[in-house]
């Protein structure tokens, strides 16, 4: 039975081997430390974080991420180690939150891997806090237990190391910080809200032909279970579930039901998955049920797709140890009795890793299934440029909640795709990266044509945001010093949907900072002195879009202050960034324009792997939208964008 812990209980852990796993609302970063008797933590050496995601006995994760999974093998805890603490913060950066009063109350359960729960936390009452010490496991009697302990500090990540009785405890915080940077940046967004866990049937599938509880029964070391590697899910054993095919009851579809119900789910033939339907999630309109869909099916996938690897890893360990120990016992060379261990190991190994991409394919196959359902009837903000409902669009009346930005994929299934939905307004700015010394494919193009891709993206990009937004919401801006993305920039300039012509030379590149970050400054000051009705009668306040070509081409020191500044605080008050740049380029600028590069979604006009999801980190494939060859949908789009502005203007 689950204990549920309240801040300051306890209770005894009868299994050495634990997985610690943290659910939050938001990315979270995860550390432990390892304390003396006396409660002190002699040295950086005896924290795990991600710059230093293994100790002996304790595996963390190396991104800041909503759920984490820590590994702990108290038997391999060094014997001057009385306790580990299990420690959250928040990550730093533009638009992140700087407490943990505005973020779901953190929840932590520690259990056996594969097993039912020990003990749960959740951690509430915090407020101004940025960093809390979750629970501790500590050393009593010859015995483990857990302790619920929930202290935050409003200080984050040092001042909760320097009460840990660490030395130069800022500094620490500071690299952990740095670590997760780059994480966060290609991180796409916080998932809608979830109720329960999504069952893994691939690695059920393993489990089912093995009792083993772990894919290492040694101590735990090395980048282990639970600490991500280059974006990917770590080797991890299968958890225990029920077993069969993705259900289709997601929790977000299974939920409270909205006054609008989703569509009826036609009954399933016995012995086959339900039949998947558009909008069969929650939500108050079919929009909000199609885009809580689109995120359950992002979730189903990159679930499965870890449990599947999870179980592979599983199956490769679990021949490793077999093999290494036939290979140690003198009695296999002398009777040839190690030649047929050998084989035993490798049918086994067979078996599990067959097992679990028929699970896999399985569970692919039906989410193949919902997406040829779930494409066709997307609305024009979530839909691909060849869809249909372009022919009959029109300018709508409302913001929508989100806009497709492209699709994502992994290497299990690459026709498989999953739309990229991020919510409206922006969050953040985007970056379409022209460089060619960070995608493969990218390598292959000719450096003009790359330049002319990346523009060409960033195009259709603007194009959607202005066709999804009402007339008269939505005002887009171009910066392009040299004029060399003029041939891109046509359908822009032809169909009169731009606020001027593009701004050219270092003067134009002045002019249109300066208007966008006075628009910046009115907006905050109206907002925070609660005098909205004080802004000026000519100033737009529309939504702003910033497409830069070419940086930082024609950008001086104060002009490149300024593109620091909207990116920074653009997003809040409606003022967003599209650049289109190498990061080569500026990189005379060296380490000053990490922020700015950090405060963007990075995106490219060709497909490259440098995405990542909420859940486990998965590094997914990111496919730009693309214009059919030959179509003129953009064209007729912006015609009617057009249209819609000079009448809304009259």
């Amino acid at each position: 039975m689950t204990a549920e812990l309240v801040r300051g209980q306890n209770h005894p852990l009868p299994h050495t081997r634990l997985e610690i796993r943290v659910s939050a609302g938001k990315p979270v970063v995860a550390a432990a430390a390892l304390s003396d008797e006396d409660g002190r933590v002699p040295g950086t050496e005896w924290v795990a974080h991600p710059s230093q995601p293994a100790l002996p006995g304790v595996v963390v994760s190396r991104q800041a991420a909503a759920d984490h999974l820590l590994a702990v093998d108290l038997s391999a805890v060094p014997a001057s180690a009385h306790r580990v603490t299990v420690l959250l913060a928040l990550p730093m950066g533009p638009g992140r939150p700087v407490r943990f009063g505005a973020v779901a109350a953190p929840f932590v359960s520690v259990g056996p891997p594969g097993g039912d729960e020990i003990a749960t936390y959740t951690v509430t009452g915090l407020d101004t806090e940025s960093a809390v010490v979750a629970l501790e496991l500590y050393r009593r009697q010859g015995a483990w237990k857990v302790r619920a302990v929930g202290q935050g500090y409003a200080g984050g990540l040092a001042a909760c190391l320097t009460d840990q009785g660490l030395d130069r405890a800022g500094e620490l915080a500071a690299v952990v910080h740095e670590a997760v940077a780059p994480g966060l940046s290609r991180t796409l967004g916080t998932p809608p809200p979830r109720t329960t866990e999504v069952r893994h049937s691939a690695a059920a599938a393993a489990a089912a032909g093995d009792t083993g509880p772990s894919p290492d029964p040694g101590p735990v070391s090395g980048a282990g279970a639970g600490a991500p590697t280059s974006g990917r899910a770590a080797p991890q054993p299968p958890p225990q579930t029920h077993g069969g095919p993705v259900d289709y009851s997601h929790p977000r579809r299974q939920s409270a039901a909205p006054p609008s119900p989703p569509p009826a789910v036609p009954p399933a033939e016995p012995g086959r998955p339900p039949v998947p339907v558009a909008g069969d999630a929650t939500g108050w309109s079919m929009e909000e049920r199609l885009y809580n869909q689109v995120w359950g099916m992002f979730e189903d996938l990159a679930r499965t797709t870890a449990a599947y690897r999870g179980a592979v890893d599983f199956a490769d360990s679990r021949l490793d140890q077999e093999l290494d120990r036939t290979l140690s016992d003198p009695r296999s060379r002398i009777t040839g009795a190690g030649d047929g261990a050998r084989e035993t190991a490798r049918a086994k190994h067979d078996e599990l890793t067959g097992r679990a991409r028929e699970a896999l394919e399985r569970d692919l196959a039906q989410l193949a299934a919902e997406s040829e359902v779930v494409e066709p009837a997307l609305p024009p903000a979530f839909a691909r440029w060849d869809s249909p409902v372009w022919h009959g669009y029109r300018v709508p009346m409302e913001i929508p909640m989100a806009l497709r930005l492209g699709d994502l994929h992994l290497p299990e299934r690459p026709e498989l795709r999953i739309p990229m939905l991020v919510r409206l307004p922006l969050e953040r700015g985007l970056w379409v990266d022209s460089g060619r010394a960070t995608s493969e494919a990218a390598v292959t193009l000719d450096e003009a044509r790359l330049r002319a891709l990346a523009v060409d993206t960033a195009v259709a990009h603007a194009a959607r945001l202005l066709a999804v937004h009402p007339a008269g919401e939505f005002t887009v801006h171009v910066i392009d010093p040299a004029g060399s993305a003029a041939r891109s920039l046509a359908p822009l300039v032809r169909s009169g949907v731009l606020d001027g012509p593009p701004a050219a030379g270092a003067q134009g590149v002045s002019t249109v900072l300066a208007k966008l970050t006075q628009r910046v400054d009115l907006v905050q000051m109206a907002v925070r002195g609660g005098a909205a009705d004080a802004l000026p009668p000519d100033l737009d306040t529309a939504q702003q879009l910033l497409i830069v070509n070419d940086f930082p081409h024609g950008f001086d020191d104060r002009a490149v202050t300024q593109l620091r500044y909207l990116a920074d605080e653009g997003p809040a008050v409606g003022v967003h960034l599209l650049m289109v740049a190498d990061r080569e380029d500026a990189s005379a600028y060296g380490p000053v324009l990490d922020p700015l590069w950090r405060s963007l979604l990075r995106i490219t006009p060709v497909p490259d792997d440098h995405l990542a999801d909420p859940w486990v980190q998965h590094a997914w494939t990111y496919e730009p939208p693309s214009v059919p060859e030959g179509s003129d949908v953009l064209g007729l789009v912006l015609a009617k964008v057009a249209e819609a502005r000079r009448t809304w203007r009259r």
